[in-house]
């Protein structure tokens, strides 16, 4: 598909989302585009005491960042763990389908309880939002590791330990990646409704509810595009991880 047709429908919602402003006539309802143009005209410009939103982006990115590999670090190891020893799997399996569907706001009051206010109960919200993506497809990306590669992993006397650090990571690894690659989305969504916490005074889900209290719907509005833009450098920074490095498992199809 050629770059500029992914481009046409982005263009047909600024058309009618303009045309649509000019009718309402009600910047409280929805502003026009060149209102909302302006605030990213001037991302340094300090909106209404609560900083620019560059600065604002900047904090949601290293929240993020570190709960996320927080979460990796937790979810990684134990998946492999888990997906290689059947029985652990059983056992645990029914405590992580029941917190699995849990969203992760539903986490915020006891968040707050634990933890009280500041970084802590972002990186948690954060944590709990990210890590069963990454851990159940940990899981599932070493079970459905050939038995044939391990098999012959032995035959040349490999050790249990070698079998999972030559063999298994690695043929796993396009699904513990993608894993990484839902896991992280999910994170970016959690890390804008954990700053909307009460205690937070940044961050972009800070800077929507603010700038919302103040009445600049363009500010809302603006800081919700910086949220996608920013989704879609990191989705696609793990695509390009995706194709080049694990390029592979298509060939093996």
């Amino acid at each position: 598909m050629k770059w500029y047709i992914k481009l046409i429908l982005p263009a047909l919602v600024l058309i009618l989302w303009e045309v649509a402003a000019i009718l309402m006539n009600n910047a409280y309802i929805l502003p026009r585009v060149e209102n909302v143009l302006a605030v990213f005209m001037t991302p340094f410009a300090d909106l209404y005491g609560c900083g620019s939103l560059l600065e604002n982006s900047w904090v949601s990115i290293y929240r993020v960042t570190l709960g996320f590999i927080i979460a990796c670090l937790v979810a990684v190891p134990l998946g492999i763990i888990l997906g290689r020893y059947s029985v652990l799997e059983q056992f645990s399996d029914s405590l992580i389908q029941i917190l699995r569907p849990i969203p992760p706001m539903a986490w915020v009051p006891l968040s707050l309880a634990w933890f009280g206010l500041g970084l802590t109960p972002i990186l948690f919200i954060i944590v709990i939002g990210c890590i069963f993506p990454i851990l159940v497809n940990t899981i599932d990306g070493v079970k459905r590791v050939r038995k044939s590669w391990i098999e012959t992993a032995r035959i040349y006397q490999a050790n249990e330990r070698q079998i999972i650090t030559k063999v298994i990571v690695p043929a796993a690894g396009p699904a513990i990646w993608n894993g990484l690659r839902v896991g992280f989305g999910i994170a970016w969504m959690s890390v804008v409704a954990a700053e909307m916490m009460p205690g937070t005074v940044s961050g972009l889900g800070y800077l929507i509810m603010y700038t919302y209290n103040w009445g600049q719907i363009q500010m809302v509005i603006a800081g919700m595009i910086a949220i996608g833009i920013i989704g879609i450098f990191m989705d696609q920074f793990f695509q390009y991880v995706l194709r080049k490095k694990f390029a592979w498992e298509v060939l093996d199809k």
